[in-house]
């Protein structure tokens, strides 16, 4: 399976994967009860995993596909609180990796123990070469400035309004977002001036945006925690993907994609 065509899009999981049409098996994965006859080894993993791990996640699969011949890795991308959502809903999935714990810990019924296999930082994102001269935290109260932030129900939009509420200052961002690479769309579209979005973030985007680093002494640190779920198809590869996310292999990849790792 081609690796643009492994990784399922949100937007599509999401429409689509309801539990009327999963039964029918047609996105990649199939249905509870069914046989799965993918690959070689006739092993699929589905892993619903936080949209800000899409770049990083890719080398990943890729990575654990090569050492795991006959298993293919399938990805869903989504902000953490949709990721949730699909969970209660009964999408079929194996493997859940959320941007923060909290959303994880409400999904404790439906999980095995979580682990976590990175961290982040925020910082502002601003058009490239930072034409509005963005300095910190503090410009973003400027009134000529487009400001967009995730949406509170978002792992980094929390995160954001933690450092702004911290470094006392009031935002009226012109969008929420529903997720972290929602709001970095909308700056390399030109539709905004600035927002907040993970280091990771502003780091895959390659120059298409400028990068204001948040000191840590402002900052909030972001933790992916990963979790088996309780309806995975193969309990024991859903547990074993899980703890391949803390190899030494995978940690590489981690850190050459900016997260920080345990």
């Amino acid at each position: 399976m081609r690796r643009t065509a492994r990784h399922v899009i949100a937007a599509l999981l999401s429409a689509a994967l309801l539990l009327p049409l999963a039964a029918c098996g047609g996105f990649g994965a199939p249905a509870a009860g069914t046989a799965d006859t993918s690959g070689p080894g006739g092993r699929t993993l589905t892993v619903l995993a936080a949209a800000s791990l899409t770049d990083v996640f890719g080398e990943i699969g890729a990575a654990y596909e090569r050492q795991h011949p006959g298993t293919d890795v399938v990805f869903s991308f989504a902000g953490s609180q949709e990721l949730a959502s699909q969970v209660r809903q009964g999408v079929p999935a194996d493997v859940l990796v959320t941007a923060d714990s909290p959303t994880m810990e409400g999904l404790r019924e439906a999980t095995g123990e979580p682990v976590v296999i990175a961290r982040n930082r925020l910082a502002i994102a601003t058009a490239g070469g930072n034409p509005r001269r963005i300095t910190g935290l503090r410009d973003l109260a400027r009134e000529d400035l487009k400001v967009v932030l995730a949406a509170p129900e978002v792992p980094a939009g929390r995160y954001s309004r933690r450092i702004l509420d911290k470094a006392g200052v009031t935002v009226r961002p012109v969008s929420e977002e529903p997720s972290v690479r929602a709001v970095l769309g909308k700056i390399r579209l030109g539709e905004a001036d600035a927002g907040l979005v993970y280091v990771t973030d502003a780091t895959a985007a390659r120059g298409a945006v400028g990068t204001v680093a948040v000191p840590d002494a402002q900052n909030a640190v972001a933790s992916y925690p990963a979790a088996a779920l309780d309806t995975a198809r193969d309990a024991g590869a859903a547990r074993g993907f899980v703890e391949w996310l803390r190899s030494a292999h995978a940690r590489r990849l981690l850190s050459a994609a900016g997260f920080e790792t345990p």
